[in-house]
């Protein structure tokens, strides 16, 4: 249908237009054998349309991976790190594309979220590995990656993604031709920044689905338990459920709910199905090894990974939140507003009022804190939090000042940052922005004095109860609930005696 679609097009111009016309919209031809490039997917046998050979696929690959290595920290535990590559080699090298050299990081990281990127990149957060409770858990996570690689979804979506980008241009060529403009482009090459953010925030349910039935099938061939893919979601689902309830949290893993309703029946069904696929016995089941290697993992916010925010990261433990003030500027504070300042340079103040509308933060900026003519205006999404910033100029001072509005709960967060420096005006607003871009909420577990927060196995005794054991808990916040979640004993339940359990210290 496509083809003829632009055969007729280019025919009926061959009859209005000159020949110049018609040599440009030859080009429009010349790119329908690229958009309609199919290959056979190596994981699943079925037909992909994908607009890049394997090598193309490993280039970038091995480009975003630099990118990932420059931007992200990685977690320095070299014997974790093996077990972890040992574990996720295990799953690939029964794969459906073997031959792909894997490789496998642990992004230090308190997020719960893994990703894959295209030529067998696999990377998986260090607040992950928290939730997982066996070995098989840790499979089931990395098989999962392992098959959105093998199944090319990053290539499939990209191939996608520039089909209708290729549909735009050729509706903006037909413009130009009639115009008589003679524009000719393309924007099917524009891929390369996007691949590590599509593989955090997930490839859609059918792809999801695909990736799951996938994970559990070289689980089964790589000895493990197949419905182990199925305990790990309902980890990860509990989690976010729990999340969403007492902060109204938004991104998680790979979308979990969008993609994975609870008790999805096809989920189920497919794995049954590849349980059935041979009678394979289960040969990798090392608990104590596993309990080994997670032992003394740290929880929540590490050092490591703030090493760049940690001399001057604040944090108002009343209203919830942190944030990271520009490096050695002062910072003072009352009950409900903080702020930070440097001699000749600027300053910025943060205020906590309670959100009495339901308004957009742009809107909020305009009204409620009176700034109507935002310069350089752009809405902020970070942390599961979404805000509005820009810059205004002080009718009080008449300096340019960075403001901003973040929603955090039932409170709205207004940012002023004034910069009093005329000549590094574009310097300290890049500082103030970056320092507004870092506000959050604390993390439940994070350290707040640097004193960072680790697992600790223990067995169960007989009259063990979460409820108890959350009384002398370090953690911050519902540390029952935390407890239950880390453990697979989310709402209710109580291990068995004898039985291990994960506890904070």
């Amino acid at each position: 249908m496509i083809k003829l679609g632009f055969y007729n097009l280019a025919y009926s111009f061959s009859v209005q237009f000159n020949i110049k016309n018609l040599l440009a919209a030859t080009l429009v031809l010349s790119i329908v054998p690229a958009l309609n490039s199919c290959a056979v997917n190596p994981a699943t046998g079925g037909a992909n349309l994908v607009l890049m050979t394997e090598s193309k696929e490993k280039e970038i690959g091995l480009e975003e991976h630099e990118k990932v290595l420059s931007s992200m920290p990685l977690f320095e535990d070299e014997k974790l790190l093996a077990y972890v590559r040992e574990v996720g080699n295990r799953v690939a090298s029964v794969s459906h594309r073997p031959g792909l050299e894997y490789t496998f990081n642990i992004i230090d990281s308190p997020d719960i979220n893994a990703f894959a990127l295209p030529g067998g990149y696999v990377y998986v957060n260090r607040g992950l590995l928290t939730f997982m409770n066996s070995e098989a858990d840790l499979a089931a996570v990395l098989a999962h990656e392992v098959g959105h690689i093998t199944a090319r979804h990053a290539v499939q979506q990209q191939a996608r993604g520039a089909l209708a980008n290729a549909a735009s241009t050729v509706g903006g060529f037909v413009t130009a031709v009639a115009t008589g403009s003679g524009y000719v482009g393309s924007q099917i090459s524009q891929v390369a920044s996007i691949w590590a953010q599509t593989g955090l925030s997930g490839f859609g349910r059918e792809h999801e689905l695909e990736a799951d039935s996938l994970g559990a099938e070289y689980l089964v061939a790589a000895g493990y338990d197949p419905t182990a893919m199925i305990a790990v979601i309902t980890v990860l689902k509990n989690q976010e459920d729990f999340d969403r309830r007492v902060s109204g949290g938004g991104a998680s893993y790979h979308g979990l709910f969008a993609t994975h309703p609870r008790n999805d029946t096809r989920l189920q069904q497919a794995i049954a199905n590849v349980g059935q696929l041979k009678d394979s016995s289960i040969t990798h089941n090392n608990e104590e090894k596993f309990r080994e290697h997670l032992d003394g993992l740290i929880i929540g916010a590490s050092q490591g990974s703030q090493s760049t925010e940690t001399r001057n990261r604040y944090y108002q433990e009343l209203m919830g939140y942190t944030v990271v003030f520009p490096d050695e500027w002062e910072i003072t504070e009352t009950t409900t507003t903080v702020s930070a300042s440097s001699p000749n340079a600027g300053s910025i103040k943060i205020e906590a009022q309670r959100l009495q509308e339901n308004l957009e933060p742009r809107v909020f900026i305009r009204d409620k804190m009176g700034i109507s003519n935002l310069q350089k205006s752009e809405a902020l999404n970070q942390y599961r939090l979404i805000g509005h910033t820009g810059i205004a100029i002080s009718e009080k001072t008449g300096n340019p000042e960075r403001v901003a509005a973040i929603y955090f709960g039932p409170r709205v967060f207004t940012f002023r940052g004034e910069i009093t420096d005329p000549n590094a005006i574009d310097e300290i607003d890049e500082e103030l922005l970056a320092s507004i871009r870092t506000f959050r909420a604390i993390q439940r577990g994070e350290a707040f004095s640097g004193n960072e927060l680790k697992i600790k196995f223990v067995q169960a005794s007989e009259f063990f109860d979460f409820a108890v054991v959350a009384r002398s808990s370090k953690i911050a916040n519902y540390p029952e609930e935390t407890l239950r979640i880390l453990n697979g004993y989310y709402p209710i339940g109580t291990p068995e005696k004898g039985e291990w359990v994960k506890l904070i210290e």
